[in-house]
């Protein structure tokens, strides 16, 4: 009985160990939509919106085409989210960089 309960006990810990190993990338499609995501929170975030307003806003802004984002749009979207993540020095040059070649 112990030995069937050691077994299964092994079964599940196994699986659970395989289910992490093969976790899958985003595609292309859900990377666009989750710096989608990012950009329209942090257009949200420095208009100061909140409640119904907030999420009337985010609604449209995630349902519009995108748009190529002009690089006065990506910089304040950047700096918006470097400020929430209260980035500093070396780390928030290298979060810019990073995001506004995205």
């Amino acid at each position: 009985m112990k030995a069937m309960l050691a077994l299964v006990a092994l079964v599940v810990a196994t699986g659970g160990a395989l289910a992490a190993e093969q976790k899958k990338e985003p595609s292309a499609a859900q990377k666009a939509q989750q710096e989608k995501m990012t950009a329209c929170n942090a257009e949200a975030k420095g208009k100061a919106l909140a409640g119904d307003e907030r999420k009337t806003f985010m609604s449209g802004c995630l349902k519009a085409a995108p748009v190529k984002a002009s690089q006065q749009d990506k910089m304040k979207a950047c700096n918006a989210e470097a400020g929430s993540k209260q980035l500093k020095g070396d780390e928030r040059k290298a979060f810019m960089s990073g995001c506004l070649k995205g």
